[in-house]
């Protein structure tokens, strides 16, 4: 999975995928974009971990991909190519400037309609190539029904884009996300809003209109805390106290970005590893067997399922839970849960 920063010039972007993955910003990769890795911490997996003591603990990941600022003011056309950085990623964080400004609102409706610009020019091109494509009669009726269904459908977009409302608000049924998924367009991506403190006015509720806006936003001092992240602990202990800092916001965030985007994790467990797994929300069993290995999912049998709730209670031991009925064994088309301790079982 990967989430992309994004947000105008100013705002901090990089110093917050520095804050995020440890990884220092490299110059050469402003336009091009930069991608590193960080851990997405799990208080439920800890707990584990520190129970069964395995030889290793493996928390899942999220990419974090840092995009070319916007310019304020500037050339849509432009801010539309540096958007174009942002198309591969799964969602976005929208980095708002928390430390010289205040107007959030406003920050987040103008990088809005950036977006909303940038998906009309591609959805723009896309029906003047279909214009072209129709014209052409002598083809299978196959292929002319396809392209007038796809015709319909991007000028349905392309109207609502042109209203002011992103194209998720269009709620697309799965055959039809389908057909526009290649086009990767930025008002279908989940957004996590992020306000970027400077060292006061992060213990302050955000304000209500942005909040009506971006009912998830985030915020955090980033560069605050990397600068308390750097001291020795007995000066940082004080520097803390005297800034009000009463816990780091990272790990926060991270999960804020991982599950904003309709993740979920489950659990593997034993002597040699305790491990998460990234899924998609909703997804069956066997398509989280795949997410280990192909061939757990090609030739899935069963799953054993302990709710973390109840591994809890039963004193982090399978053999309790087993004996409890808490062991359940579930098939392929089991929703797995967030936090689902899980032991496939696959064919040989």
């Amino acid at each position: 999975m990967k989430m992309g920063l994004v947000g105008y010039a100013g705002t901090g972007k990089s110093t917050i995928f520095e804050w995020l993955t440890g990884e220092k910003p490299d110059p050469s990769k402003v336009q091009q974009g930069q991608t590193a890795m960080a851990d997405v911490p799990d208080e439920r997996l800890a707990k584990i971990a520190a129970a069964l003591k395995p030889k290793k603990t493996t928390y899942t990941k999220v990419a974090v991909l840092d995009t070319p600022g916007l310019t304020q003011g500037g050339d849509q056309k432009d801010n539309a190519r540096r958007l174009g950085v942002i198309r591969e990623a799964n969602g976005m964080v929208v980095v708002l400037d928390g430390f010289t400004r205040t107007d959030f609102a406003t920050q987040l409706v103008k990088f809005r309609e950036e977006c909303l610009y940038a998906d009309m020019e591609i959805v723009g091109n896309r029906i003047s190539k279909l214009e072209t494509v129709l014209k052409k009669k002598a083809r299978p009726a196959k292929e002319i029904e396809a392209d007038e269904a796809e015709m319909a459908l991007m000028k349905r977009i392309n109207a609502t884009l042109e209203s002011g409302k992103p194209a998720s608000t269009l709620n697309l049924p799965p055959e039809e996300e389908k057909t526009v998924r290649s086009f990767t367009l930025l008002t279908l991506k989940p957004e996590i809003v992020f306000v970027n403190r400077g060292d006061s006015g992060f213990n302050d509720p955000l304000p209500a209109d942005l909040l009506a806006l971006a009912p998830t936003a985030v915020q955090a001092p980033v560069k605050l805390e990397l600068e308390l992240l750097a001291m020795s602990e007995e000066d940082r202990t004080a520097f803390m106290a005297d800034y009000g800092v009463t816990e780091f916001r990272r790990g926060a965030t991270i999960r804020a970005m991982f599950y904003g985007v309709g993740r979920n994790v489950f659990f593997t467990v034993g002597e040699d590893e305790c491990r998460t797994w990234s899924i998609p929300a909703g997804c069956e069993a066997v398509e989280a067997a795949g997410c280990i290995h192909k061939d757990l999912s090609e030739k899935f049998v069963r799953s054993n399922v302990i709710g973390y709730d109840d591994f809890v209670a039963c004193g982090f031991s399978e053999k309790e839970a087993k004996t409890k009925g808490m062991n359940r064994t579930e098939g392929k088309t089991y929703i797995v849960k967030d936090a689902d301790i899980m032991h496939i079982l696959a064919s040989s």
